[in-house]
């Protein structure tokens, strides 16, 4: 019997949930950046201003959906900030109702001057309250560019209760950081984390037809039954998505009778499927005999925790799922079957 992980139902929408406007240090305006995202193929943009939650409910329409956030950072207060170390959080509303965000002033800024933080430390207790006010008050939580942010593993596993983390951030990338973050995520789904993982811009647009453009590198493919922001944000907490710098995933499923994963793409070159321990396995067009592979097919067992796949295309960009835990599947394992 086949159990979808990314809904069966509703259809994707491509999205950016992290980016910058002239409300705070971007170069477009909220209604210039629906247009140009719209003309490469983009559905929804969450907007996420540094520190400052602004709606743009307005922008919304039956081919568009804005999606109203902010980004707030706790800061490292160094001699130099070149040294500074951060954690960026985005939030995202999950109700467009929403006006506020817990962390503003009267002025609606979090924080006393134009973009900086709410008055959070660097350091685990606060950044883990300020993810528990957000989430509490009906925010999506995203952990942001930790590779740009200075962060290591001691840092990053002391962070509880967001929702995904950054698996690539296209405008880190494009500053010359390694912001591909693979080995992060499983850093945190092998220490006990259980989130989902997304692709951002986090764009700027500050050199627009330049290398240095921060737009249209990764994305999110989110699997809704409609473009309502109420829609979008059930699949935001359910996982109904995947994280992609080109590659297309089309459908993901568990076969219960043997324990297998089926995935279903276009046009890769290889797709790997990595679990909680060593157990790894890859498959090849070219070991197959040809150019490209289209689906592939892999076991799991209770002993692997969890499993997430990734698929490569002939540029060797990259579409990564969400990690699912074994033991959130309702499967028999009382079965002998090993299909690999």
């Amino acid at each position: 019997m086949k159990k979808y992980l990314i809904s069966e139902k509703g259809r994707f929408y491509k999205a950016n949930l992290h980016s910058h406007s002239t409300v705070s240090d971007g170069e477009l305006t909220p209604a210039e950046m629906k247009e140009m995202y719209m003309k490469e193929g983009y559905s929804i943009i969450a907007f996420t201003d540094h520190s400052r939650f602004v709606t743009h409910n307005e922008l919304s329409d039956d081919s568009f959906l804005a999606l109203n956030g902010v980004e707030n950072a706790a800061d490292e207060h160094c001699e130099s900030w070149m040294h500074e170390r951060c954690c960026d959080i985005c939030f995202i509303a999950l109700s467009k109702e929403r006006k506020a965000h817990p962390f503003q002033n009267e002025n609606n800024i979090a924080g006393d001057s134009e973009y900086s933080p709410f008055s959070v430390e660097y350091c685990t207790e606060d950044v883990n309250k300020m993810i528990k006010t957000g989430v509490e008050n009906g925010f999506f939580a995203t952990y942001n560019h930790p590779t740009w942010s200075l962060e290591n593993f001691e840092r990053y596993m002391s962070y509880n209760g967001m929702h995904a983390m950054e698996i690539f951030n296209k405008s880190s990338e494009v500053d010359g950081y390694n912001e591909y973050n693979p080995d992060i995520y499983d850093d945190m789904l092998r220490g006990g984390k259980r989130i989902f993982c997304i692709a951002t811009d986090d764009n700027h647009n500050r050199a627009p037809n330049t290398c240095h453009w921060d737009s249209f590198g990764g994305f999110t493919m989110i699997k809704s039954e409609s473009l309502k922001y109420e829609d979008v944000a059930s699949a935001l907490l359910k996982g109904d998505f995947y994280a992609s710098r080109g590659p297309v995933i089309n459908a993901l499923w568990l076969d219960t009778d043997d324990y297998s994963i089926h995935i279903q793409c276009e046009k890769a070159v290889r797709i790997v499927c990595t679990r909680g321990g060593r157990r790894l396995r890859s498959v090849y067009a070219k070991e197959l005999g040809v150019d490209y592979i289209t689906e592939a097919k892999f076991s799991i067992n209770k002993d692997d925790v969890y499993f997430r796949i990734t698929v490569f295309d002939e540029n060797g960009m990259t579409a990564d799922t969400n990690a699912y835990f074994v033991d959130t599947l309702s499967v028999d394992f009382s079965k002998d079957i090993y299909v690999e």
